[in-house]
């Protein structure tokens, strides 16, 4: 898992295409690798938007209004569950617990989590975003933080290309 983390983390999303090589390389079956990929919600096959806006769906969230949240989220951003925007601004997700239950209900903008989120609360945190079109997608910089168990020195930026060989070691925490 610390490979697929690293590849997320440089590109956004770990491509179908890189499977077959990371299996190899792992000496697994793809069908192994698709269903690390598949069965954990952090991780995607496809790229995210610039902002990614996660909203709880569990049950302790939609007793105190999640469902309320979300179809307010989705008509302000114009944007549907578990997709990207056409011009690539923002991902709206529903994950099932980012535990904060006692703080229903529940959110996350791009790994921040937000607790007892209220309609107006929620308008202040959307307002607060660049959704613009313009600018780099999701993959281009993130921090090492959003790799977890991965130690990397400062950040991975595409200024540090070609990536490491495969004959340098990745230190899991």
């Amino acid at each position: 898992m610390p490979l697929l983390h690293a590849i997320q983390a440089v590109l956004g999303h770990v491509p179908p295409s890189a499977v077959p090589a990371i299996a190899r390389g792992l000496n697994l079956s793809r069908a192994e690798v698709h269903g690390v990929i598949a069965y954990y919600s952090h991780f995607h096959d496809h790229p995210l938007g610039r902002h990614v806006i996660q909203v709880c769906r569990a049950e302790s969230c939609k007793a105190c209004g999640a469902d309320e949240l979300v179809d307010r989220a989705r008509r302000a951003l114009d944007c549907d569950f578990d997709a990207t925007r056409a011009d690539g601004a923002v991902t709206l997700e529903s994950v099932y617990c980012l535990g904060l239950c006692a703080n229903s209900p529940a959110l996350a903008i791009d790994g921040k989590l937000q607790g007892r989120v209220t309609h107006e609360r929620l308008d202040r945190l959307l307002t607060g975003l660049d959704l613009s079109p313009a600018g780099a997608p999701w993959g281009a910089i993130r921090s090492a933080s959003s790799c977890p168990g991965i130690r990397r020195p400062g950040r991975w930026a595409p200024t540090r290309w070609p990536l490491p060989s495969p004959t340098r070691r990745i230190v899991a925490a």
